[in-house]
Parts: C-alpha cells; structure tokens; sequence
C-alpha cells in the first residue's frame, strides 16, 4: 500500500513539475482546454439497509432498559412489568415490520385523539353527589387577572390623589406667573391652530387637578374649530364621564350652539367633536343633549343637526334608554320629538319601563286642546311601528282614545292600522300556545 502511495505521488509531482517547466504556450493552452485526470470519482450513494445495525440495536436495548429502572422507580412494578413487554415486543419483531407497526399505531393514536376530542363527557348523579361532598358549601368569590389588576390601580390613583389634596393643591391666586404666561401662549396657537401637533402644555392639562382653571387661562371661546376637536379628543379619551360631562357642558355646547346661531350650520370640525364626544356616552347625554332639552331654547335646527349625530354613531341600549326616559319626563318642545324619533329608529330591546314612560309622554297630551306639530305625531307613528308589541291593552285603549283627540290627516291613519294589527304584551302571556300534535 505504501508503494502505490508513493508512486501516485511522484507521478503526480512529475506531472506538476513538468506543467512547471513546460513553456508559456503550452500552459496557457493547458489553462484554456479542461484536463482529463486519471482520478475517477466514485459516488456511491448509500443504499437504504433494510436492517437495524447490530450497535443501533444495542443502543436501543440499552435506552430501554434504563427507561424500565426509572419507571420502576418511580411508578412500581405495574410499570415496570408493563415496559419489560414492550421491551421485549421490540427485541423481537423485526425492524421493517417494526417500522411499519409504529407508523400505524401513530395513525390509531391520531384517530383516537380526534375521536375523543369531540366526545362530550356525562356524570351520573351519584357521581356529582360524591364530588359535592368534597365543594365547599361557600366558595370564595373568583378574582380574575383583571379585577387585581384594576384594584392595585385604584389603591395607587387614592393615594396619589391624597397626596395631591395634602400638598399640591393650587388655587387661581396661588398660580405661578411663568403658569401663567405658559398658558397664555398656549391661548394664542389654539386661536390659530389649523392641523399639526398641539402644545405638549396643552395635553397635560386633563392629568391636572386643577384643570378647569389652567382651561380657562386658554380661553376656549377664542379657539379655532380645528383645536375644538382636538381638545375634544384629548379630554374624552383622558378624563372620566365627570369630567368630561362638565367639559362638554361647559366648553363644546356653547361653541356647537353659537356657531350654529351664526352661520345657520355646523363647522365639519364640530361636527367631528361632537361625534368623538359619544366616546362617553353618558357624558354626552348629560352635558350635551339633556341640557339642550332641559334648556327650552333648542331650536329646529339645533335639534336636526344633534339628530344626525345621533344616527351615524352606534351608542349602547342601556346609555340611550336613560336618555329616552328624561326626555320623555322632560317638558315638551319640537327639539324631543326629534330626539326620541332618532333614538327610537334604533330599535333597541327597550324595557317595559322605558316603553310605558314613552306612551305616558305621549297619552299626557289627551287633555292638551293645543294643535300638535307634525314632528310629535312622526314621533307616535315611529314609536307605534318600533314597539306596539311591547304595550299593554290598557295603554293600547289609551292610544286610540289620544288619537281621537289630535289627528293628523296622515299620519293618524297609519297609527291606528299599526295598533289594530298589533298583538299586546300581556294578551300574549295569556294565551294559551296552539301545539300541532300531528
């Protein structure tokens, strides 16, 4: 072996040294054309082995084994005497049929899971008698991740507002002139503001305790509609429905109503405003829309433009029931009509509640000699068609002896074919269900 070794060697050294001494010519000929070698490579790719090498066998004996002593161990000698079979099932079979035995029980294993995954599991009632002796006759009441979480906020927002209260409370008086002078420039870019980003001055004043006295420092009356809704945004989404029920009261209504009184519409920014105000939705019933009722100057117009805020924005069942009973205890004027159309075209599963206050509001009237508007008898015809299945037969008698008194030439009509075609609440609990036997 050595010597052919060392012939390769010196042939393959001779040939070197001969391309070395060769001439430039040659070589770069030699360079350019491909030389053939008298190496021949051999790929041999493996073959599968149809068989387990005797040390792959071994190896697997032997991991076997040690899984046996830990079972042994650890679960007794039903686990033990379990993996010695399986040990020796696996000794014995042979290495292809072992393969495929596996693949197959794999396959079983799957089916089982997908079988047993849709099995729904029954306890017989001895079963749950048993497993209530060991329950508690009072269980503690759950706390879910959540619910800590918001109790270690509150216990940090308390004592951080008690800490405020002892030592950082502020009056007007007390206020710093560089506070003060801050603010004021503050004042004179919302009095220009168009589009970009707001004073960071501003966006802290909601984080303040005193935040209605540095917004009065910025003079909201002066501000461009533009910093309207800005500032709309910034204290609806940082202030609680307090807070921001008295800033709406306060800041965003009179602006809505004054430039509604000066330019007979409303700017697009206010309208935005008023949109992202039902962000708090009790906010906005109470500090724009309650007080807009309660006020008894809300005009048509006013009433149409807060109508179609209303309409274009999804509000919950239980803010806009409230707002439906006030406005329906409230004293009347043009601007309820329009309000409870609006709210009642949302067909919300209103309670029986809501639904008699709204039929009192209306049945009051049966004394009233004065002709009604046309916007309270739309506002019955909607309310009949929304929930004439949700009145009784007592206020369904009261109905049709209120349009006896105010008639509309019509409206009235569509009234009374709605009511006559209506079956009441309590006839329905009444009745007994007719059931086909066939």
């Amino acid at each position: 072996m050595g010597k052919t070794k060392r012939v390769k060697i010196s042939s393959k050294v001779d040939s070197d040294q001969q391309g070395r001494n060769a001439p430039l010519a040659e070589q770069i000929l030699e360079d350019k054309s491909v030389r053939c070698t008298n190496r021949i490579k051999s790929r041999s790719r493996a073959k599968e082995e149809e068989f387990v090498d005797d040390r792959l066998s071994k190896k697997i004996i032997e991991q076997a084994r040690k899984q046996q002593e830990e079972l042994e161990e650890d679960h007794g000698s039903f686990a033990a005497s379990s993996t010695s079979k399986d040990v020796k099932n696996v000794v014995k079979l042979d290495p292809i049929k072992n393969k495929m035995d596996s693949e197959s029980e794999d396959e079983e294993d799957s089916a089982q899971v997908d079988e047993y995954s849709y099995e729904t599991v029954e306890v017989d009632a001895d079963d749950e008698a048993a497993l209530e002796q060991f329950m508690s006759a009072n269980p503690p009441t759950k706390q879910t991740l959540a619910d800590i979480i918001m109790e270690k906020i509150t216990e940090k927002q308390t004592e951080i507002r008690s800490q405020l209260s002892d030592n950082a409370s502020v009056r007007m008086e007390e206020l710093d002139e560089r506070v003060v002078v801050m603010y004021k420039e503050v004042k004179n870019i919302l009095s220009r503001y168009r589009s970009g980003k707001l004073p960071k001055a501003f966006k802290i004043i909601p984080a303040l305790s005193n935040w209605e006295q540095i917004l009065y420092l910025t003079e909201p009356e002066t501000w461009t509609a533009a910093a309207v809704y800005q500032a709309t945004r910034i204290f609806s989404s940082n202030l609680n429905s307090k807070m921001a029920q008295r800033f709406y009261n306060l800041v965003l209504l009179p602006r809505v109503r004054d430039d509604i009184s000066e330019y007979k519409k409303l700017n697009f920014h206010l309208f935005q405003a008023l949109k992202k105000s039902l962000f708090k939705p009790a906010a906005f019933f109470k500090g724009v829309l309650l007080p807009m009722c309660e006020s008894g100057t809300c005009t048509l117009r006013e009433a149409v433009i807060m109508a179609s805020v209303l309409s274009k924005n999804s509000i919950p069942m239980l803010h806009s029931a409230a707002a439906i009973l006030k406005i329906a205890e409230a004293d009347y004027n043009g601007a309820n009509s329009i309000f409870l159309r609006t709210l009642l075209d949302k067909k919300y599963a209103l309670p029986y509640r809501v639904v008699d206050a709204i039929v009192f509001h209306f049945v009051r009237f049966t004394r009233d000699e004065r002709e009604l508007p046309v916007l309270w008898h739309q506002a019955l015809l909607t309310f009949v068609q929304r929930y004439k299945g949700d009145i009784s037969s007592e206020q369904k008698e009261a109905l049709y002896e209120l349009l006896r008194v105010h008639t509309h030439a019509q409206i009235t009509p569509e009234v009374r074919r709605e009511l006559s075609s209506s079956k009441c609440r309590d006839l329905e609990a009444t009745e007994p269900h007719n059931v086909d036997m066939s």
